[in-house]
């Protein structure tokens, strides 16, 4: 993961330069959300996948474990 937060960090980097070269306010923004914002969001939203699925692996497991320390 952390892996890819260097690349989403240097990518961003790239995209606000590159919308900071647009010639209006507006274009920089949208350069900005399509081209940085967007594909960036996408990229962490896939690579933490594994995570939650290991964490709601680990929460189901210590509720069932709960469960039987209880003896319900």
């Amino acid at each position: 993961m952390s892996l890819v937060l260097i690349i989403v960090i240097g990518w961003l980097y790239v995209t606000v330069l590159v919308a900071a070269n647009e010639p209006t306010v507006i274009s920089g923004i949208i350069s900005f959300l399509f081209y940085g914002a967007l594909p960036c969001g996408l990229l962490l939203y896939f690579a933490g996948s594994r995570v939650r699925r290991e964490r709601r692996r680990f929460k189901e497991m210590m509720a069932e474990k709960n469960r039987q320390d209880t003896g319900t």
